[in-house]
């Protein structure tokens, strides 16, 4: 009697089961290490070689493909740098400083040309740039994060700098002083850097008292308050004070109640800057 060699339905359909199984971890295996490839190497099919030196330029717009990307290089600093000046953003905020903040700083005797000055919370470096186009050389920034050439990484509540090492301190950054952590520390420091008879500039929205600024500088008077436009459109309150030659009596505790913050209802929501003498 002849054995029967035929399988059953189940053994085929196991052993198809099988074999389908084995092909798909095939397939994702070839899948994966393809794109692992792909991610570690520049395609040379991207673009002719004769054209990837002109993909290179600092000035490219950002990458939209993965032929973009490889043919980009690292930026200089001094290129990134053009790269912003040439942004309408940048533009507006530069003229807008030069226009509604330095002025009043000039007709209170805190700046001038020869003035050093160090600005706190500088971001991208908008107020330094502005400070040297308007004549003022000796302007640096500081920030928790560098943005070089115009920025160093510092921390505005320890500056590394000696004291009355500026003429002038200045911030057009609003949360230079409501976002700070230590706001009565950022003050003290702030008036630390400054010379005796030096000033000290800072913008901060106008939801904020001025009182409560202003109290926080133990060792300034006010010398003005007046409205600013920082980026052509929105409004700040700026506060100017100023560090007194003769040394003046430390204010009590009044308005540190909230431990040095800044707290408080007034303004209607546009925004001012105070000066003061240090």
């Amino acid at each position: 009697m002849a054995v029967s060699t035929t399988r059953s339905p189940a053994a085929i359909d196991r052993h198809a089961v099988r074999l389908i199984t084995r092909v798909s971890i095939a397939m994702v295996v070839v899948a994966t290490l393809s794109l692992l490839y792909l991610l570690r190497h520049a395609s040379i099919y991207c673009f002719p070689a004769s054209h990837q030196p002109a993909l290179t330029i600092s000035l490219a717009p950002f990458p939209r493909s993965s032929c973009d990307a490889a043919s980009r290089r690292l930026v200089p600093p001094d290129h990134r740098l053009a790269k912003l000046r040439a942004s309408p953003r940048w533009r507006r905020r530069a003229a807008s400083l030069a226009t509604s903040a330095f002025p009043p700083l000039r007709g209170l005797g805190i700046l001038a040309a020869p003035s050093r000055v160090l600005c706190l919370a500088a971001g991208a470096g908008h107020a330094v740039d502005a400070f040297r186009a308007a004549g003022t050389r000796d302007a640096i920034g500081v920030d928790l994060v560098e943005f070089p050439p115009l920025v160093r990484r510092a921390d505005p509540h320890h500056p590394p700098f000696s004291d009355g090492a500026f003429d002038l301190v200045f911030s057009d950054d609003p949360s230079a002083t409501s976002g700070a952590l230590f706001p009565s520390r950022l003050a003290r420091e702030a008036e630390r850097a400054v010379r005796r008879g030096g000033g000290i500039a800072l913008a901060f929205d106008r939801e904020i008292e001025t009182v409560a600024v202003a109290t926080l500088f133990k060792r300034s008077r006010v010398l003005d308050v007046k409205d600013v436009t920082l980026d052509g459109s929105q409004y700040r309150r700026q506060l100017d004070l100023e560090r007194p030659y003769t040394k003046k009596k430390e204010r009590g505790s009044e308005g540190s109640s909230n431990g040095g913050g800044i707290c408080g209802p007034g303004g209607n929501g546009i925004g001012e800057q105070i000066t003061m003498l240090e």
